[in-house]
């Protein structure tokens, strides 16, 4: 302890002499509680407090980890338009032969598979083997033709998928497997510059508003199926229509506008073909979700949506077949961590899951998870993927769902290029999340050779300079890993459960 002094002693000076009370056991005391202060009042520190313990479950670093503009909307100043130079090819050929990818080109290079590899490099890890048995039903029954037989898949995922390439892969492969049912879901407008969506044409005005699960927030918690609400006075147009070039997404004979009543909502037409069609009032007595249905001869369309009078919120437009096939859905969220799905109200986000209905939820994330690190536990990465992944099952208690692990993820570190040390906890906390909640998983990671993978990958030409992302033909690697992945799991399947 430290001493106390009744009198403080003086020295031959003026001055007071402090002797008792700048000894070493005084000073290590004053050390201790100056520290122990420091640690209640730093957020970040949280974790160590002693007096007021936080406990880990409430992720302390979430709120610096998130900080994201607040409640409001943002505006979108540019059109949206569909962007050719994009979209990947009918028909995806790599610059070098298959067998020079396959083989290691230089030093610390690992082997690769061709991009039409007819086996993929592991198989889908499925503890259960029950994991997909939802999935594979429904996929059975659209195989035989039967009569509306439309098996769908919403991939929700990050950068990615925002520009719709692993799957804009998956659902060329399996469209060409089982038929075409449709494109599927798309935003109103490009909520993101990256946003983009394979074989189909897309237009809007400038002018929409948006609020968004990565923020701008909406207040009502409310986002649709896509993460994303659009808000728009009278004047503004969007238009979704089929392809016009290319072998896919050439037809359609289903439209559907996804949308919200609102005590203050107001009205839009709706034309196809430039023909009008309807006025659709969006108006109601409490704000919910609202769906409008138009069916046209199957063939080329477009769907136009005119903002008429007073204030139109709506959240996106599917186009489908009704035809025996698949349809994928790609719900790509730049900048997302698969915990911001839970941003949005949970009833809500559950109509919006029962409303589409599908077959099959794929999750792809953890490149932004990777960039925060081990700022936030892995334990609370694991506790709030489940969390998201449950919410899914709870809404669709038939459906299947599969995780896709992370990518390899690299950065410069003085003269070396190195791959993240995070990655592979990650990968490994999916891995668990999705064994714990009976989904499958397919390991990207271990696919595209794990540690160091991605300068390899770079070099080839499957990489983005960036070292996070890959590039168009990677891609088309990565979808065509998932399905053949999964085409294996489903001839298993139909072996131990002949249809």
């Amino acid at each position: 302890m430290c001493p106390v002094a009744t009198e403080p002693e003086r020295s031959s000076g003026s001055s007071l002499r402090l002797a008792p009370f700048t000894s070493r056991a005084c000073v290590a005391a004053a050390t201790v509680l100056c520290l122990g202060l420091v640690v209640e009042h730093v957020p970040f520190l949280s974790a160590l407090r002693i007096l007021h313990p936080v406990p880990r479950s409430e992720a302390p670093v979430r709120a610096h980890l998130d900080e994201t503009p607040a409640v409001g909307e943002a505006k979108i100043t540019s059109a949206t338009e569909t962007r050719a130079e994009l979209s990947q090819p009918d028909s995806a050929v790599l610059k070098a032969a298959p067998g020079a990818l396959a083989e290691p080109r230089a030093a610390g290079d690992v082997a690769l598979p061709a991009i039409d590899a007819a086996e993929p490099p592991l198989p889908l890890a499925d503890p259960g083997g029950q994991a997909l048995n939802g999935f594979f039903k429904a996929l059975t029954k659209t195989a035989h033709k039967q009569p509306h037989a439309v098996t769908r898949i919403v991939h929700l995922g990050d950068s990615i998928v925002v520009s719709d390439l692993v799957s804009g892969t998956l659902r060329r492969k399996l469209q060409a497997e089982f038929g075409d049912a449709g494109h599927g879901f798309m935003l109103i407008a490009n909520a993101w510059p990256a946003y983009f969506h394979n074989d189909v044409s897309r237009y809007a005005t400038a002018g929409w508003s948006v609020s968004r699960i990565v923020g701008p927030y909406a207040a009502d918690g409310l986002y649709g199926l896509g993460g994303v609400s659009f808000k728009a006075e009278r004047n503004t147009v969007a238009r979704f229509g089929t392809a016009k070039t290319g072998d896919y997404g050439r037809h359609v004979s289903h439209f559907e506008l996804d949308y919200l009543e609102d005590p203050n909502g107001g009205t839009l037409q709706v034309s196809v073909d430039g023909a009008p069609k309807a006025t659709v009032d969006t108006h109601g007595e409490q704000k919910k979700p609202a769906y409008f249905s138009l069916d046209v001869p199957d063939g080329e369309h477009e769907f136009e949506l005119y903002t008429k009078t007073g204030v139109t919120r709506a959240f996106g437009v599917v186009l489908e077949r009704d035809t025996p096939g698949v349809v994928v859905d790609a719900i790509g969220v730049q900048g997302a961590r698969i915990r911001f799905l839970d941003k949005q109200d949970d009833a809500h986000w559950a109509e919006q899951l029962s409303w589409r209905k599908p077959d099959l939820l794929i999750y792809e994330f953890g490149a932004n998870e990777s960039g925060d690190g081990f700022l936030y536990p892995m334990v609370d990465y694991h506790r709030t993927m489940k969390e998201v992944i449950a919410q899914g099952q709870h809404a669709l208690p038939d459906s299947s769902c599969l995780v896709i692990g992370a990518m390899d993820r690299a950065a410069k570190v003085g003269d070396e290029i190195v791959s993240m040390r995070v990655i592979p906890s990650i990968v490994e906390e999916q891995r668990k999340a999705a064994a714990e909640l009976g989904c499958a998983f397919f390991d990207t990671y271990a696919a595209m050779g794990g540690a160091h993978s991605m300068p390899t990958w770079v070099r080839r030409g499957l990489g983005q300079a960036d070292m996070t992302h890959p590039t168009a033909i990677g891609s088309e690697v990565i979808g065509n890993w998932v399905f053949r992945a999964l085409m294996k799991s489903y001839n298993a399947h139909l072996v131990r459960s002949p249809p």
